[in-house]
This record gives C-alpha cells, sequence and structure tokens, in this order.
C-alpha cells in the first residue's frame, strides 16, 4: 500500500462546472449590458433641472422641474422655436438657463416697435406673447454667426435673453440640450412646447 504525503482528510479535487460558470457569465453580461442601458437614457433623456425666474412664463414656471434631451442636438441643430437649456456664454458657475430659440445661423435679427424681424420680415410667433418694451441689442440688426442662436424667454418683459450683452448669442457649445418634459406632481406634467 503507497502512503500519499500530507494528510487529506476525505478531500477530492473538484471538476470545473462549465454549464454554472456559463450561466453566471450569462447574467453578469445580461446585467451590464441593462445597466449601460439605463445610464445612457438617463445621461441623453433623462438629465433633470429646474426652471429658474418667470422668464419662460406662462409655458413653464419658476421651479417647474424639466427633463433635457441631451442627444438631440449631436445629430441635428436647434431650430426656431425649440426651448433649450443652456449656459450663459458658457459659465459652468452659473444656473442653466431655459429660453426659446428665435433665430438660427446666418439669420439677420432685429426688433423693432416691440416685435421680432428675421430677415427683414416679421417673426411669425407660435405662441402669444406681449410686445417687447425693451429691444436692447437688437435694437440694431444682428447678424448671427455659423454657431450662434438668438434666444428669447416666453415672457418678453420679464426675460433675460439675447437682448442683453450678458447673455448675447448663444454658441452651440453653451446649449447643454433641448428641454422635453415637464413635471411637478403627477397632476402637472406634459411635453414642453
Amino acid at each position: 500500500m503507497r502512503r500519499r504525503n500530507g494528510l487529506q482528510f476525505g478531500k477530492q479535487r473538484r471538476k470545473f462546472n462549465m454549464p454554472l460558470f456559463k450561466e453566471i457569465m450569462g447574467w453578469i453580461i445580461q446585467i451590464s449590458i441593462v445597466i449601460f442601458i439605463a445610464y445612457v437614457c438617463i445621461y441623453f433623456w433623462g438629465t433633470r433641472t429646474s426652471v429658474v425666474g418667470q422668464a419662460m412664463a406662462d409655458n413653464l414656471q419658476n421651479g417647474d422641474q424639466i427633463l433635457l434631451d441631451k442627444f438631440v442636438y449631436v445629430l441635428s441643430n436647434p431650430q426656431s422655436g425649440d426651448v433649450v437649456v443652456f449656459l450663459p456664454n458658457g459659465n459652468e458657475k452659473s444656473h442653466y438657463y431655459v429660453r426659446r430659440v428665435i433665430g438660427v445661423p446666418g439669420d439677420k435679427i432685429q426688433i423693432k416697435d416691440g416685435a421680432v424681424y428675421i430677415n427683414g420680415k416679421l417673426y411669425d410667433e407660435k405662441i402669444e406673447v406681449a410686445s417687447m418694451e425693451e429691444a436692447g441689442i437688437a435694437g440694431e440688426e444682428i447678424t448671427l454667426g455659423d454657431d450662434e442662436y438668438f434666444v428669447l424667454g416666453d415672457n418678453r418683459n420679464n426675460s433675460e435673453d439675447s437682448r442683453y450683452a450678458n447673455i448675447g448669442n448663444v454658441k452651440k457649445e453653451y446649449i447643454v440640450g433641448k428641454a422635453w418634459f415637464r413635471f411637478n406632481s403627477l397632476k402637472d406634467m406634459g411635453f414642453v412646447h
């Protein structure tokens, strides 16, 4: 009878369980995919911010919570009428501003007699707005550059927007995304238009 080295106490060598390993790896891969998809959805369509001030009243009120679509402007450019969220002059320390795009690159903007003129024609407002009391720097014709947008608040007489030098024309790189959904409670929610 041959003697084995060391104490064995009934230990037997276990075989590697390949089916169990494959099942565990399958679960790990599926969970990783779900986490990745959730992250992408939240990052691109679920970023939340608050409306500050009354510049967008009556459509958006001070304190309204809105969701941003950060992906839409990766594929396309902001269009006239879009409600965008931006950092004024790219200032990372500022709160997000929420305003409506009125003019797009290449447009000539001027405010005369309380109304907006684009390329010499009266701008066809899609929403009801008051006559503007202050034209600001847009009292003289402004030509937008290749990556510049002219934005105004819907509450035109209570809005800090492109009419003022501290905001001015908004460069595309400063636009964080498009506001697409507003919510405060289950009774007070809807799409931003």
